[in-house]
């Protein structure tokens, strides 16, 4: 008799349990949504703060200078004809011959030998090369004249750990460009004796590297290796003037020099601006002075 009402006090109470637990359901869920809103905000924020900085980064990174120079001569022109009979005055092509470079308005190069031969008295060999580099600032890698700087630094250090070299010097040299050093050194090969003089010098965003050398063949005396390095500085003089000619004398090639860096940088406001490609920063130097062995042919 009492059962169907006992079982009515029964299902009552159990939805009232449920329906008191519901409330609690929503009310954990809608503290979880607003935890949930309150991390995205403060997400937002963090975000927010770091693109400004990284804004902030980018404006200073943009400011880098532009670079003095925006383009360099043909290699095979910035020699006078008078110079090049002083220096390779057998040559077979006054011309020269161009290396290969990927972009020639980045680097480029020229070379000419001479071979005067005096028969059973014996023969001179000389050989020549010019090589120009130009460097564009960059916001990751810094303004074309402090790589310039860089550059001008490893090529005086090559020449002086090139292979099997006797007797090197290296001398810091007044006068020309920004930066100016010659490496002189001896590098024999079978029985003669090669007098090696490099001259690199640096004029704002550009590095002119001279490579000269000579020998006294078959029996004939070594040349002097005091004239030569003049001869060498002559060279990188005359390559350094043209550079500045390329560019209508936006700076001065011979304005003195110091193997401490300078503030060039300051100079660039008021260069023209860079119209060439982003240097693809491979430094090369190929090894031409395996072409004196042509001297014995």
């Amino acid at each position: 008799m009492h059962r169907p009402a006992q079982r009515k006090r029964q299902l009552r109470s159990r939805l009232l349990v449920c329906a008191a637990a519901v409330p609690v359901i929503l009310v954990a869920g809608c503290s979880s949504d607003s935890g949930s809103d309150s991390g995205s905000d403060g997400a937002k924020k963090d975000s927010g703060a770091k693109a400004s900085a990284s804004a902030k980064s980018g404006d200073k990174a943009a400011s880098v200078e532009k670079a003095a120079y925006a383009k360099l001569p043909e290699p095979c022109d910035v020699l006078s004809k008078k110079t090049l009979e002083d220096l390779v005055p057998k040559a077979k092509d006054k011309s020269g011959k161009a290396g290969t470079s990927s972009d020639t308005a980045l680097r480029g190069s020229c070379s000419w030998d001479s071979l005067d031969n005096n028969g059973v008295d014996g023969s001179q060999f000389r050989w020549l090369r010019v090589s120009l580099m130009r460097f564009e600032s960059d916001p990751s890698l810094g303004s074309g004249a402090k790589r310039a700087q860089d550059s001008f630094a490893k090529q005086v250090s090559d020449a002086q750990a090139t292979k099997d070299a006797k007797s090197v010097k290296a001398e810091p040299v007044q006068g020309v460009g920004q930066q100016a050093t010659l490496v002189r050194y001896d590098l024999k090969k079978d029985k003669d004796t090669f007098k090696q003089q490099t001259f690199v010098t640096r004029v704002e965003n550009a590095v002119i590297t001279v490579d000269f050398n000579g020998a006294g063949l078959a029996g004939d005396e070594a040349p002097d290796a005091g004239k030569l390095g003049k001869d060498a500085q002559k060279a990188a003089k005359e390559a350094a003037d043209a550079v500045v000619a390329a560019n209508k004398g936006g700076g001065e090639a011979s304005s003195g020099a110091s193997d401490k860096p300078k503030a060039d940088d300051k100079k660039a406001d008021d260069k023209k601006s860079d119209d060439a490609k982003a240097d693809d920063k491979a430094d090369t130097k190929a090894d031409d002075k395996k072409k004196s062995d042509s001297s014995k042919s």
